[in-house]
This record gives structure tokens, sequence and C-alpha cells, in this order.
């Protein structure tokens, strides 16, 4: 626990401090200040996470890209540590005592999470070894084509490879998640805060919240492993809520719209599967084209378009170099001829793999089955309350329909409408949509699944309350809140058993001062040119510390004479030791 608040402190320093001097180049520019300390950290996380993806393309991401934050983190405290000093000082006194031990108590309760718990499969068998590539080599040219899992090119990869602080000598931390969790939980809070709430009209923000807490219940015993999993389903949440909030007080400026879509982007740099929340674009440009100062106006979408190439060009160009496609494993979209790229064949068989493991199948020849053949047993796997919620979205998708008619309808007779919150459950559709026909395994999705039922309850609500309002029936109101509040404490309730359970049981782990280490596993080995490769004797997972590992024992085809050079495909290998 004591080195991952350490690397939290560091963490949390360094994104700040950048996401301050982001924020406030912008605000020249665009005239919007980002100003809650929670979204600096994010910005900066953003900004931090591009800069190491960037780093990767020509040096390995270690002691060299720290160096270089640190001294830009130190450029920026010292130019501007008057405003941040009274920055902080205002952000201090603004949270009272009970709030600041809230917060201090669930500091504590993140670090204890993340020190320990359940290492993910895939963080043994890939996630660790793809990290450490990062810290080794920063990226290599056709790394797919020795195990197609390295060429799943996730910039949360980059990130942990930054912040794992192997270079200093130590054992390697992997705290991202964990914090990625407790941002999270800081957006769940104000559901607690009565005081500010009074008068609040965050409902469907609200309901929101709840998604998000109910999901941080799920993943508290799972976010001491480095899976892009967690992190993006976290980022979702944070979008999403911080969108809602924003509609919630009536924000009228485009800039806080179109930022968030950059960080829509930058979720896409974390999963692919995210891309259908960018129809959340649609807002920002449907403001920014209607605006009445036509210079101003495309000045700032080229900002935010500048913005978001940015944001993942460095993903995509670590895509191109790893696998030899813009989007892997997507090899219809084949722009590149590079001769390190992996086999379309290969590509293709693994994107099946992937659908099939997700549609609980073990074949990937099984991937063209129709939907009725394989959702039945899909839905039976499922968990209880996970049946439950998919059972609810499916009706949510009837009740979205009846409130666009409504919304259509409302808007020829020129009354106000819920689009704009119709907007974001249909992004939230959407992207639920394409997980559930593509590859719906639950962690993959959970966001999707869950936000699709909250905010369409929240609409829901919302829409009722005003019903209530306008006919002026408060007591309806109020006894309706007091109701919320009620089954929101017995949830809470609920939930922090599980979580003193947990505690319990893990109470014992030796984790306090290290962080729970990667698993070790037996391992067997064989040279290539001159290097040593380590694979497992038995099962397939090589966790941390012996690198380079491989799942089994399999031809490795060099480009040059050393790994910098990386590697050809089996296809390409064969053709050249032919020609040889």
């Amino acid at each position: 626990m004591v080195f991952v608040l350490l690397n939290w402190i560091y963490i949390v320093t360094t994104s700040f401090l950048v996401g301050y001097a982001v924020c406030g180049m912008l605000s020249g520019v665009l005239g919007y200040r980002v100003r809650e300390p929670v979204s600096m950290v994010g910005v900066g996380l953003v900004t931090v996470t591009v800069y190491a993806q960037a780093f990767s393309l020509f040096y390995k991401v270690g002691a060299a890209a720290n160096l270089v934050l640190v001294l830009v983190c130190l450029v920026i405290a010292l130019a501007a540590r008057q405003q941040i000093t009274v920055y902080i000082g205002r952000s201090w006194q603004d949270s009272g005592a009970v709030w600041k031990a809230v917060w201090a108590v669930s500091i504590v309760v993140w670090c204890f999470c993340t020190s320990r718990g359940y290492m993910h499969y895939d963080s043994d068998l890939y996630h660790a070894q793809s990290i450490r590539w990062i810290e080794e080599y920063g990226v290599v040219k056709g790394l797919g084509n020795i195990h197609v899992r390295f060429a799943y090119n996730s910039s949360f990869f980059a990130l942990s490879a930054l912040y794992s602080m192997r270079f200093l000598g130590v054992r390697p931390l992997h705290t991202v998640n964990g914090l990625l969790a407790l941002l999270l939980w800081t957006q769940v809070l104000p559901l607690f805060d009565i005081k500010k709430r009074r008068g609040s009209r965050t409902l469907v923000a609200d309901f929101a919240r709840l998604g998000a807490l109910y999901y941080l219940t799920v993943i508290y015993s799972d976010v001491v492993a480095p899976a892009s999993d967690y992190a993006i389903m976290c980022t979702v949440f944070l979008i999403i809520i911080k969108w809602l909030v924003l509609l919630a007080r009536g924000e009228k400026s485009a800039a806080p719209y179109a930022l968030l879509c950059v960080a829509c982007a930058f979720a896409v740099s974390l999963k692919l599967t995210a891309g259908l929340i960018l129809i959340l674009v649609a807002k920002p440009a449907a403001m920014l084209l209607g605006a009445l100062d036509a210079k101003r106006k495309w000045r700032e979408i080229g900002i935010y378009l500048l913005l978001g190439i940015v944001t993942v060009a460095p993903w995509l160009a670590r895509t191109v170099i790893l696998s030899g496609y813009l989007l892997y494993p997507f090899p219809a979209l084949d722009v590149f001829s590079v001769d390190w790229k992996m086999d379309a064949a290969t590509a293709a068989r693994d994107a099946a793999e992937i659908k099939a493991y997700g549609r609980g199948l073990n074949n990937a020849e099984l991937v063209n089955l129709p939907l009725s053949a394989w959702m039945p047993a899909w839905f039976q796997a499922l968990p209880a309350l996970g049946k439950l919620f998919i059972l609810a979205d499916i009706g949510c998708l009837l009740i979205f329909v009846l409130l666009v008619i409504r919304a259509v309808c409302r808007a020829r007779r020129g009354e106000q409408t819920q689009g704009e919150y119709l907007l974001v459950l249909g992004a939230v559709m959407a992207s639920y949509g394409f997980w559930q026909f593509s590859a719906p395994l639950l962690r993959y999705g959970y966001a999707y699944v869950l936000l699709v039922f909250m905010i369409t309850i929240g609409i829901l609500c919302d829409i009722l309350i005003k019903y209530f309002d306008k006919r002026q029936k408060k007591d309806m109101i109020e006894k309706t809140a007091v109701a919320g509040v009620v089954l929101l404490w017995a949830f809470m309730a609920v939930k922090m058993g599980t979580l003193v359970r947990y505690v319990c049981a893990a109470w014992h782990q030796t984790a306090y001062v290290w962080q729970q280490d990667y698993g070790k596993y037996e391992l067997d080995c064989y040279e290539v040119k001159g290097v040593r490769f380590y694979y497992p004797i038995q099962g397939d997972r090589t966790g941390y510390e012996h690198f380079p590992s491989l799942p089994r024992q399999t031809e490795i085809y060099f480009r040059g004479e050393s790994i910098d050079e990386g590697f050809w495909s089996e296809t390409k290998g064969m053709e050249t030791n032919g020609e040889r």
C-alpha cells in the first residue's frame, strides 16, 4: 500500500501540473477554463498518455521519459507557482472537515484494493509482457508476428509503462487502474453531498453515478491488474457523468462538450470498441456550426479537430508499427505496404476468436452463427444480475424509440424536449449494440450495459418529476425524493457490506508496503539469433519477470540481426529464408 500511495502521488502531481498547463493554454484560445481539480488531473492523464505513446515511437519508456516529464512539470510549477498555490488553497478550503475525512478514507480503501486482489488472467498472459516491451524497446516493428495479442495496442499500456517505475530497480508497479477507479469514485461521492445538492437538477447524472457506483463495487478486487477493460469502462463512466452534469447546469459553451469529445477519442485509443461513443460529437458540432461568428467558429472547430488528431495519432502510429494495419484486428482496412505486416488470415482469425470467445463459443469457426444459435447459451451463462440488466436494456430500446417520438412531437409544437439527454442515451445504446453483436463478454461492456438502463430510468424519473411539478404536486416530489434516498442508502449498505467482507478476507495478504506482484510460473526457454525467449511448461501464462516471453514455443523470424529491427510474419520469414 505504501508504494501504491507514493506512486499515486507521483501520477497525480505530474498529471495535475500538465493538466493545469494545458487547461491554461486552452483557456486563452477557447475562452473556457476547466476548473475542477479532478478534471484537470483527467486532462493531464490524457496528455501524459499521448506523450508516453509518442515517446515510445523513438525510445523506450522508462527513466528518460520520466526525466523529461519531471523537468516539464518543474518548469510549470515554477512558472505558475503563485496561481497553483492559490488554486490548491481554495480547493482545500472549499472542502469541509467531513469531506476531507471522506476523501482520506476513500484513498485508503482504494489504495488497499489496488495493493492486492485478483491478477487478471490476461495480465499474466500478455498485458504484463506488452508493458515490458514498451519499457524495454518502446515499439517494435511487427511485434504482433510473434504473438497476436502483442498487436492489441491499448494506450493504457504506454501509460502503465511510464508509471511502473521499473527503471528504479524496484518491483514494477501497476496502479493506474486503481487510480482511475478512485477518480470515478470522486464523481460518485456527490450523491451523498445533500447540502450542495439542494435544488440540484442532476437527476439523470445521478442515475449514471449509481451505475458507476455499482460498477466500482464489482471491480474493487480486480483493479490490481493492468487490464485495459477496467480503464476504458471507468473512462466511459467519467465522460458520460461529466456530460450529463453539463447538461443539468445548462452549459451554453461548446468548449466543455468538445473537450469531452477529445476524451472520447482518448477512450477509443484505450479500446477500439469505444468508437461509437463519438456519436456525442453531434452536440458540439451543431453548437459550433450554428454560431454567428464564422471566423471564430471555424477556428475553434480546427482546434478541436487538431486536439483529436493529436490524441489518436501516436496510438494509430503504434498500431501500424506493431501489426502493419491502421486498426487491428481489421485486416480489411489495409492501407500500408510494410514488410512486417501480419498475415491478413491471422488477423481475421484473431478477430473471429475474440468474437467467439465473447459469445461463449470455444471455436472461432462458429463466429458466423446466427444470433438465435448462440445468444440463449450466452445469456444463460450470465450472472443473475447480468441477466436482469440485459433484459432491462432490451426493454429500454423500446422506451428510447417512444422517447424519440415524443421529443419530435414536442419539438414540432415548439415545446421543450429532452433531445440532448436522448443523444447521450443514443450514443450509449449504440455502444451497447456494438458490444452485444460483436464480442459481448460482460467485462468488455459493463459501462454500456449499466448506463443504458440507468440513463433511461433517469430520463423517465425526470419526466415524472416535471409532470408533478407542473401540477404543483410537491408532496409527490418529496415522497419520491425520500424513497430514492432510502433506496440509495440501502444499496450502499449492501455494497459496503460486501466491501467489508472482502477487506476482512484480504487483510492478511502481505501487501502493505509493496503492491502484489505479477504471477510466477515455471518456464523453459529457447534461443533465436542469440536471444532467449521464454515459454511456460504448463498453460500459457508467463507473467512479467522473464522477458521476452511467449505463451508457447513458436517459430520467430527476425527482420534483421536484433530485436530492435522487428519481426516478420511466418509467411514472409519463410519466403526470405527460401531466397537465402
